[in-house]
């Protein structure tokens, strides 16, 4: 399950861990113009995690999920 709000100053997506085994924190992902964060509560010492991603790092994961095993550079094309 998830939630999608918008906000002044970015889109916010939260993911809820549903099931019976292992479920982990919700995460929550923030979209600004210029960054992503993904934020996550540790499970023991309840301290919030914050991971922070350039647009780029974003746009390499996203291409990463589709790709096999090794070592890629995405290049821009020129239009």
């Amino acid at each position: 399950m998830f939630t999608i709000e918008h906000e002044f100053d970015a889109t916010v997506i939260t993911l809820i861990d549903e099931g019976e085994d292992g479920l982990q924190e919700d995460l929550t992902i923030s979209a600004f113009d210029d960054c992503i964060t993904l934020e996550q509560v540790h499970p023991v010492t309840q301290e919030p995690m914050v991971i922070s991603l350039s647009m780029g790092q974003l746009r390499d994961l996203a291409a990463a999920l589709d790709l096999p095993e090794g070592s890629y550079r995405l290049e821009r094309r020129k239009d």
